[in-house]
């Protein structure tokens, strides 16, 4: 089983920039579609964005389309997200996920993160 862990969260002011890393135990990592999905206090888990093996197919959430890219290093097991133009909306628990398959819900994964906290000041 794969171990991820998330870093790079935080408090930004709108319209500010993080940067998310999700680092995987396993070489493997090459191997897996990757995702992003976050949880908003009393909402439920929601699809952000998704990455190839290779990076070749990539798919954002319509309110995260343009602002937010993923990317992933296969050669250091690392996947990225890097987020522009923040808006307090976007503040949520961000986690990392590994899939076989290809989709934009749960059900496509496998492994998750621990999360790790965004927080997006107006």
């Amino acid at each position: 089983q794969v171990q991820l862990v998330e870093s790079g969260g935080g408090l930004v002011q709108t319209g500010g920039s993080l940067r998310l890393s999700c680092v995987a135990s396993s070489v493997a990592f090459k191997n897996y579609n990757m995702y992003w999905f976050r949880q908003a206090p009393g909402k439920e888990r929601e699809f952000v964005a998704a990455l190839s093996t290779l990076g070749y197919r990539q798919i954002y959430a319509d309110s995260v389309k343009g602002r937010f890219t993923i990317s992933r290093d296969n050669a250091k097991n690392t996947l990225y997200l890097q987020m522009d133009s923040l808006k307090p909306e976007d503040t949520a628990v961000y986690y990392c996920a590994a899939g076989m398959t290809w989709g934009t819900t749960p059900s496509a994964v496998f492994a998750w993160g621990q999360g790790t906290q965004v927080t997006v000041s107006s």
